[in-house]
């Protein structure tokens, strides 16, 4: 279906807010559920110390950085390619942020959720690797990983667990071009090859879809729940705040993402016949 028919779905009577009911009947559609999709972004990393990114008290809620530019602007390719000092400043920021950070609950009750359902799947927007390093299997990074660098020149690639021993702007062993974190900056495309990933397992069909700690501001964050949401498959929404697609989900849980999915996962494994 095309998003101009997608953004053309009236909201329903909106979700329901009562946390206790919204957890019970999510419970009872994950029962028989098989394959089992999230949607993550900032929020889910917050309670390891991450801030999110527009959220409230979010790292780009300032209008303007301390270059006089957008963070759009400077962590966009073009600033990359034009200054990429500046490019670098932020994200370094980034990296900072994410320093000694470890997987919290929420990372770890989706990893876990794969030794119980025939396969979860992760879309997730973040770049601080916490889905990966708190054993899920399925996990597509849409926007890339801080911690692994390419040659903007040549084929060299490299992991790093941090910057704090690059020189900035860090440059290749092998022929002196301009290392870049393999990130999707402002500006740039996405991968198709992640993407054409999604979609395929998108079309082979999801029991459950859940939305978690994501403002769901970009289409291809947004879609997949709206087109559950289209096929009639249930969709639920973990976020504190407002977004763009609560008025579309079936269910909406307003609280941490880590707690809510604690709660739900608690509750699934006291019914589970085999836990």
């Amino acid at each position: 279906m095309p998003l101009s028919e997608l953004d053309r779905i009236e909201p329903g009577l909106g979700p329901s807010t009562d946390d206790e009911r919204t957890i019970a009947r999510v419970v009872d559609l994950m029962r028989p559920a098989q394959r089992i999709l999230f949607i993550t972004g900032a929020g889910i990393s917050a309670d390891s110390g991450l801030p999110t990114y527009r959220g409230r008290d979010g790292l780009y809620r300032a209008q303007d950085t301390t270059h006089g530019v957008s963070i759009e602007e400077a962590l966009s390719g073009p600033m990359l390619a034009a200054r990429r000092e500046i490019t670098w400043t932020y994200l370094l920021e980034l990296e900072k942020a994410t320093r000694g950070v470890v997987p919290n609950r929420g990372h770890h009750v989706i990893a876990e959720m794969d030794r119980y359902f025939d396969e979860v799947w992760t879309l997730t927007q973040n770049v601080d690797g916490l889905h990966h390093r708190a054993g899920s299997r399925n996990v597509i990074d849409i926007h890339g990983d801080l911690h692994n660098l390419s040659c903007t020149r040549c084929d060299y690639e490299t992991a790093v667990p941090d910057y704090a021993e690059l020189i900035l702007p860090p440059r290749c062993p092998d022929c002196q071009g301009i290392l870049r974190p393999t990130v999707v900056l402002f500006g740039e495309s996405l991968p198709t090859c992640k993407l054409a990933r999604f979609w395929r397992e998108f079309e082979r069909g999801f029991d459950i879809v859940f939305s978690v700690g994501t403002s769901s501001l970009f289409d291809y964050i947004a879609d997949p729940v709206r087109r559950a949401r289209m096929s009639r498959v249930p969709t639920v929404e973990i976020n504190p705040e407002p977004t763009a697609i609560t008025p579309f989900v079936e269910y909406k849980l307003a609280g941490g993402a880590a707690d809510v999915l604690d709660r739900i996962w608690d509750r699934y494994l006291a019914w589970w016949p085999w836990a």
